[in-house]
């Protein structure tokens, strides 16, 4: 389940390409597909071992085009051990509502981000998160949750800002929003309620099938209730 577009990121082959909280690296595994040379980067270091295991299965798998790499990286997003302008794609999909420190975090992105380079920043959407606030306190306000509700020109301000130019900007994941309504009003934690278990069953199964018509819904559903915004941003080269 990708949240960005990997078409408008440009990503092909040796693209220097860091997917920032990379989690279990869903973003990762695409760009390496496309031949990137990918660097998973994320504080967690049990989800990048299994991060770094997918990358050498893939390789085995003969999925990995001539050029492309995989690497993993354990950090801190304000902290990043890479020289400036080092990557051509800069990907932050769903961190930036975790860290306290959200500016610093920015200069970061922009600073590894080669002149010329993409960035693309993925947060929940303000209505949809706005709702799961109100519906449950213990859906974010716990250890390592979501610190904030951004609205997406809050945020596109942040980075143009920063010195990026905005280029695009798009929502996604519309059919997972009444998901998470829904396991906010009975729970967050309470995944085998029969109304939310039947609901991620679904979801599972528009995945995996990719049905024509749950794919027309969320294009249609996407800009009112996507779930997350993504913004896209260049990098200007000096004159």
């Amino acid at each position: 389940m990708l949240t960005v577009d990997f078409d408008r990121l440009r990503v092909g082959r040796r693209t220097r390409f860091i997917d920032v909280g990379a989690g279990g690296g869903r973003h990762s595994f695409e760009a390496l597909r496309r031949g990137a040379e990918v660097t998973a980067y994320d504080l967690d270091e049990v989800e990048l071992k299994s991060v770094a295991e997918m990358f050498d299965a893939m390789a085995e798998a003969g999925e990995v085009p001539p050029g492309g790499s995989g690497q993993v990286q354990a950090g801190d997003v304000l902290a990043m051990p890479y020289a400036d302008g080092h990557f051509d794609v800069v990907l932050a999909s769903e961190i930036l509502e975790h860290v306290p420190e959200d500016d610093a975090a920015i200069a970061e992105l922009v600073r590894i981000l080669a002149p010329g380079g993409t960035l693309a920043v993925t947060v929940p959407r303000w209505l949809p998160e706005r709702i799961c606030w109100a519906l449950s306190d213990e859906y974010h306000a716990n250890e390592g949750g979501h610190i904030r509700i951004y609205r997406a020109d809050e945020l596109e301000s942040k980075l143009v800002g920063a010195g990026l130019v905005a280029t695009h900007k798009h929502h996604a994941h519309a059919l997972h929003s009444p998901y998470w309504w829904l396991k906010c009003a009975v729970g967050p934690n309470r995944p085998k309620h029969p109304a939310v278990d039947a609901y991620h069953r679904l979801l599972v199964w528009d995945l995996m099938s990719k049905p024509a018509a749950t794919r027309v819904a969320e294009r249609v559903l996407d800009p009112f209730i996507g779930k997350s915004v993504a913004l896209y941003f260049t990098k200007p080269v000096a004159s």
